[in-house]
């Protein structure tokens, strides 16, 4: 369902030459896979995320997801296809200024939803991840375990069949890590297709599955058990 074939990005540096990312880079990821995207910082981990949700365009190349295709979606269609992906955030970019509740149904009223069904549905999200309880709090009423499930619970509102989590536990203790972590692997058990970017090999060895990394521009999948500790 999430195909790179030949892929080559570059970014553009002061002095008006270009910086290669990754160049020739080939991914398959089926329906339904649970997969951890590792690399140190600049690697291009993020690159490819953005890639996926069609924030960025490739060299060279062909992006595919689901039904969409870099060379041929078009500016008006990419917020539909952003509707089917979930996105998680390592900063939260939660709204300070409205509840629990509200930072969630925001992302149905963004698809036009309204009324009763926005309601039922922020609530069986919010119950999803634990925050029943929590609804009416504010953001800096909660920690920051409490802040990535509320925004695991935005990106998952409107039902999305893939979600993409950039560094989704980087800015959270290990013990913190590890509940965030076995939400998301319950999504997964339940259909949902999930890519993770993360630098925490600790993470990723407690709870394997199949690990793409990013090695000298080249991507390749390596044995969560022979990760070394960062």
């Amino acid at each position: 369902m999430i195909e790179l074939r030949n892929v080559t990005v570059s970014h553009p540096l002061p002095d008006g030459s270009r910086r290669t990312v990754f160049e020739d880079l080939s991914l398959r990821i089926d329906r339904g896979e649970m997969v951890y995207l590792i690399g140190p910082t600049g690697s291009g981990k993020t690159t490819l995320l953005r890639l996926m949700y069609m924030d960025l365009k490739p060299d060279a190349g062909l992006v595919r997801v689901g039904d969409y295709r870099s060379d041929t979606i078009q500016p008006r269609e990419i917020p539909y296809l952003r509707r089917s992906l979930g996105i998680v955030f390592q900063d939260f970019q939660l709204l300070p200024d409205r509840n629990v509740f509200d930072n969630v149904a925001f992302a149905l009223y963004a698809t036009g939803k309204r009324g009763a069904m926005v309601k039922n549905r922020v609530l069986q999200v919010l119950a999803r991840v634990g925050l029943s309880h929590k609804r009416k709090r504010y953001p800096h009423e909660l920690s920051g375990g409490e802040q990535q499930r509320v925004v695991i619970a935005r990106a998952i509102v409107n039902e999305p069949w893939i979600l993409l989590a950039d560094e989704p536990t980087g800015n959270l203790d290990p013990a913190v890590a590890d509940e965030i972590q076995k939400l998301l692997l319950g999504l997964h058990r339940q259909g949902m297709t999930v890519l993770m970017a993360t630098h925490d090999y600790r993470l990723v060895r407690k709870f394997p599955s199949r690990t793409l990394a990013f090695l000298k521009s080249k991507l390749v999948e390596v044995d969560p058990a022979t990760l070394g500790v960062e």
